[in-house]
């Protein structure tokens, strides 16, 4: 009765709850996530104008109230590169980590979707002016280009691509600090991702809109396709998924090298080892063992003569 128990009360928080729940968690929250960023990408942008302490405060207290709320379901991963991190670090299982790629990516597209039925457009507000606020690139796709440009200013790619990659790093390390065993999640978790997602978004907004996660990128970029925008999006979005799979294949190696180098070394004493396999030897030899002790020299020479004795008698007869 007493191990039931207490295998129940060790069994990892995801394994309680069906892959599929897990799954469906992470689209949800990739969901919430994306729409409430695409929302105050667009509509915040345009009433209280591009406001860095807005969108960075914001990124993090939306990423830390889902994150909250789903934790306990799936881990609260939301972003393809933690979960590839994850993955390279057995805290998640390869195929579950696919799935959780997929429902993350299905939910910002379905965010994106979601924000094109709510846009509203005119014949002097078009479409583009809003994406043009909420997508992701570089150079002529950065949603500052025009502020920018009237400064004889741009982005190239490489600024791009070490920003974003900056970012991610600091968000996947806190994702793997805060990530224990089997994908379950410590208290701070929520908090935790809450602060460094803001820190990625106040780094990179002004580069690159502040991707950090590419299912966020990609959501957005679906729709804003062929929009009108000085620069396509699609063309651009393999920025943003390169320096988030390369940031998590970097934190993966750190943790593992980390975990290799921290782990305790066997004993290599040659003196150690052969005492325990004597150890080992005796703990299996039987009680009467001491029936079939060697005898001593004079023991083993009268023992002889006896038999010769008899030897010789058998023959005289």
């Amino acid at each position: 009765m007493t191990d039931t128990i207490t295998t129940t009360s060790t069994e990892p928080q995801q394994e309680k709850h069906g892959l599929w729940a897990r799954v469906l968690s992470e689209f949800a929250g990739s969901l919430l996530i994306c729409f409430a960023i695409y929302m105050m990408c667009t509509f915040g942008s345009a009433f209280y104008n591009v406001n860095l302490a807005f969108i960075t405060i914001g990124t993090g207290v939306v990423y830390a109230a889902v994150t909250a709320i789903f934790a306990k379901i799936s881990g609260a991963q939301f972003n393809p590169a933690i979960t590839v991190a994850a993955m390279l670090t057995s805290n998640t299982k390869v195929l579950d980590g696919i799935l959780y790629i997929i429902a993350q990516v299905v939910g910002a597209i379905a965010a994106g979707g979601l924000l094109k039925l709510v846009l509203p457009t005119s014949e002097s507000v078009a479409a583009s002016q809003w994406y043009a606020m909420v997508v992701n690139g570089y150079d002529k796709g950065s949603s500052l280009y025009q502020s920018l440009n009237q400064l004889g200013l741009t982005f190239s790619v490489t600024v791009a691509i070490i920003v974003e990659l900056i970012a991610s790093i600091i968000v996947i390390s806190a994702a793997m600090v805060s990530m224990k065993k089997h994908g379950t999640v410590t208290s701070r978790y929520a908090a935790i991702m809450g602060v460094s997602y803001a820190a990625g978004a106040a780094i990179a907004f002004p580069v690159t809109g502040a991707s950090i996660n590419p299912a966020r990128a990609t959501g957005i970029a679906i729709f804003a396709q062929n929009q009108g925008l000085t620069q396509q999006p699609l063309q651009q979005l393999w920025v943003f998924w390169v320096t988030s799979i390369l940031a998590a294949a970097i934190v993966a190696l750190v943790v593992i090298v980390a975990q290799l180098l921290g782990a305790p070394k066997a004993p290599a004493d040659a003196d150690v080892a052969e005492a325990a396999m004597v150890e080992e030897t005796e703990a299996v030899v039987p009680d009467d063992a001491s029936e079939d002790v060697p005898l001593t020299g004079e023991q083993a020479d009268a023992n002889y003569s006896v038999v010769e004795e008899e030897d010789a008698q058998e023959e005289t007869k």
